[in-house]
């Protein structure tokens, strides 16, 4: 079995980041936007209402305070804003579950977080001790073999490490930056050989064409691309004639 996750609760206002309704129908957890880089309380409630519904599991998806940006730009915070600013966006994405009757499973940084707190311990730290002082029941989700593993078992947090489905890789095992044309794939070919590598061999290959040990118990799609949701179905179909059950392993 292999967990399939997506970011959803990213739209503002009238803007609409990703069809979260018809994602669900082919993912096992989630991670919701808290606002900071997309989502706004109404849209935050909605993507609750609907994961809670359809039995998916929950997770926060804290970002910097960058909604021009869509968390997307690396910002130079101090430890207690770190921490402050990942406490107050846990609690209250943690809060809008428990008051419809769900329970808030992980936590996965977003963007430009994501990808510093990988490389820097310093900051991990802070996400995490604000997790710890939320729930310490709370897992989170992460690159393994980064700082995201390394702090969580320090601080006795569970840890899932992830990878992604419609990324590319560099040969260290980090992410292609955004800004490279070819960091985001779009084929769904590639995308299905991409996750059947992962689920199978535990490897993608990178872009600088070497394999690549990437461990993995979760597969991110992320939400906002255009093509997501009709690669997501492929790829769903795909687990299935395979006899790989889409399914939350904790």
């Amino acid at each position: 079995m292999i967990d399939l996750n997506c970011d959803l609760g990213e739209g503002f206002g009238n803007y609409v980041a990703a069809p979260d309704v018809l994602l669900l129908k082919y993912i096992s957890s989630c991670s919701i936007a808290c606002g900071y880089h997309g989502g706004d309380p109404l849209v935050i409630l909605e993507a609750i209402k609907l994961g809670l519904k359809r039995n998916i599991s929950i997770g926060a998806h804290p970002s910097y305070p960058d909604l021009q940006g869509f968390g997307r730009r690396s910002m130079d915070l101090n430890p207690k804003e770190h921490y402050a600013f990942i406490l107050y966006q846990i609690s209250a994405i943690k809060g809008m579950v428990e008051s419809q009757g769900g329970r808030l499973n992980h936590v996965k940084p977003h963007g430009a977080l994501y990808n510093d707190s990988a490389l820097n311990e310093d900051i991990t730290r802070c996400i995490y001790r604000a997790i710890l002082g939320i729930d310490e029941d709370l897992c989170v989700y992460g690159l393994a073999n980064t700082a995201h593993e390394y702090v969580a078992d320090k601080l006795g947090i569970s840890f899932i490490p992830e990878a992604f489905a419609d990324r590319k890789y560099h040969f260290d095992g980090t992410l292609v930056s955004r800004s490279n044309p070819a960091a985001i794939l779009e084929n769904i070919v590639e995308v299905i050989d991409q996750v059947m590598a992962l689920i199978h061999h535990q490897e993608v290959v990178s872009i600088e064409g070497k394999k690549v040990n990437v461990p993995t118990k979760t597969i991110c799609f992320h939400g906002d691309h255009a093509r997501t949701l009709p690669i997501l179905k492929e790829v769903y179909k795909t687990l299935l004639e395979a006899n790989i059950q889409v399914k939350f392993c904790n």
